[in-house]
């Protein structure tokens, strides 16, 4: 997921809030969660394209993910362990080609990691429970909100209409 505009300034504004950053930071791990999940166990839970992207850190090809269009209200889960991480509340049409959010359901159910991969500076979103690589979070979301750019494949959907 790319983004054109300079993230130098706004990788520092992402990140500048240190309650949004935690010791687990350095491992993108829960340490009170169990981490003993072999990579052959990952390939059987996963499908091959949630595989590549949880695990290996690819991204989706843009506006190809299942949930880009979803309109219902409900809460989007971690395909790879099930942690709660969107609300559709905070799900809005960034025109990426990804599903974009403003925030977490819960900050404390993510971790975000400063990422130089493919020449870019970006901040990378990962899964807290099970450190799965869920996308990336720029600071050009609407009023001034961040964008939380995820994967589809990443993310399982339930439905909540009372919610």
């Amino acid at each position: 997921m790319t983004n054109t505009t300079n993230t130098t300034n706004k990788k520092t504004d992402v990140l500048s809030n240190k309650s949004d950053r935690t010791s687990s930071e350095q491992t993108g791990l829960d340490p009170t969660e169990s981490r003993e999940i072999s990579e052959q166990d990952w390939k059987s839970k996963l499908t091959p394209e949630q595989y590549k992207i949880l695990r290996e850190k690819k991204t989706e090809m843009p506006f190809s993910g299942k949930h880009l269009r979803e309109k219902r209200k409900g809460i989007y889960k971690c395909a790879g362990c099930g942690c709660e991480l969107f609300s559709s509340d905070t799900k809005f049409e960034s025109g990426t080609g990804w599903p974009s959010f403003t925030n977490p359901i819960n900050r404390e159910n993510v971790i975000l990691r400063e990422d130089g991969s493919l020449f870019m500076s970006r901040i990378e979103v990962l899964c807290k429970k099970c450190g799965g690589h869920l996308g990336h979070v720029f600071n050009d979301g609407p009023r001034g909100k961040n964008r939380y750019c995820i994967n589809s494949a990443c993310l399982d959907f339930k439905e909540n209409k009372d919610f």
